[in-house]
């Protein structure tokens, strides 16, 4: 079954304590890490990659993929999907 994108990033912002953020205050397109986007730095990076272990059972075995599959919310999502 595929999830939908709002629930996914309402996982994203419990998990991350992102406060005062709802879903629609993330665009699909926004970056997960640096200034532009969700703001995230290393220490969310390996928490991001516990949510999706324990959420969506989805480990990420190549780090050499990680720029990509970080680099916004829709490529993250994609990627859960894809390999759930």
């Amino acid at each position: 079954m595929k999830m939908d994108i709002n629930s996914f990033k309402q996982i994203l912002i419990e998990g991350l304590n992102l406060e005062d953020t709802t879903p629609e205050d993330i665009e699909n397109d926004s970056t997960l890490f640096g200034d532009e986007g969700l703001g995230l730095d290393s220490v969310d990076s390996i928490e991001l990659v516990l949510i999706i272990e324990k959420e969506y059972g989805v480990k990420i075995n190549n780090p050499a993929e990680y720029n990509t599959i970080f680099a916004s919310v829709n490529n993250l999502f994609k990627y859960i999907n894809d390999n759930k």
